[in-house]
């Protein structure tokens, strides 16, 4: 009986000698979502550690490994995953609007972060205008801040303005005032951040 202690023992300590020796885990897996300005790129770490020493790699959503393109994305040797600058002209979908997962592998086995939504804001000139409206004399009318389509996500609107004085309507993106008035729609580019 005590021959069978003795193995099972041995067994437990040789299952618990074998975790501490090789482990594997992502330290923090929160972040879903990086927005960045095209003008000044990004980096995302693959946050995973373990013993024996890992091997990081990234791919997109769809289960392909990326690869290096010049000048545009690069994975680095610690698993960061770099997206360089770029002008309107290189944006592509494929690269700078897509979703990514990384994946930590050494002995112990494989674990795979959760998708990772990568997007590139374009810094390109923009007009705000408030939409011309018709109505008859003494009536109201509904004015609208137009904002290209292409940025409305990253504006707020901060205030009205009719004939340089503030009209209580903040953050509204549509007021309704009696006609005879010049009216201005105030607005803020919010900041890009990344998003977790």
């Amino acid at each position: 009986m005590w021959i069978l202690a003795f193995i099972f023992s041995q067994c437990i300590l040789n299952v618990f000698g074998e975790d501490l020796r090789s482990s594997l885990y992502f330290v923090n897996a929160s972040v879903q979502e990086v927005v960045f300005a095209s003008t000044t790129g990004t980096a995302v770490p693959c946050l995973a550690t373990g013993a024996p020493p890992i091997s990081l790699r990234w791919y997109l959503a769809t289960g392909e490994e990326i690869y290096d393109v010049p000048g545009i994305r690069h994975v680095h040797a610690n698993g960061t995953l770099q997206i360089f600058h770029i002008p309107p002209s290189s944006f592509s979908k494929l690269i700078h609007d897509n979703s990514y997962y990384c994946t930590a592998e050494n002995p112990s086995g494989r674990i795979r972060s959760q998708d990772v939504h990568i997007k590139a804001v374009l810094r390109e000139p923009y007009t705000v205008r408030v939409e011309d409206q018709k109505a008859m004399r003494g009536n109201v009318a509904v004015f609208k801040c137009i904002i290209p389509t292409s940025v409305e996500a990253y504006i707020t609107v901060v205030s009205w303005e009719k004939d340089t004085m503030s009209i209580n309507a903040e953050s509204e993106s549509s007021i309704r005032i009696p006609l005879c008035y010049t009216v201005r729609c105030m607005h803020t580019l919010k900041p890009i951040y990344m998003h977790v």
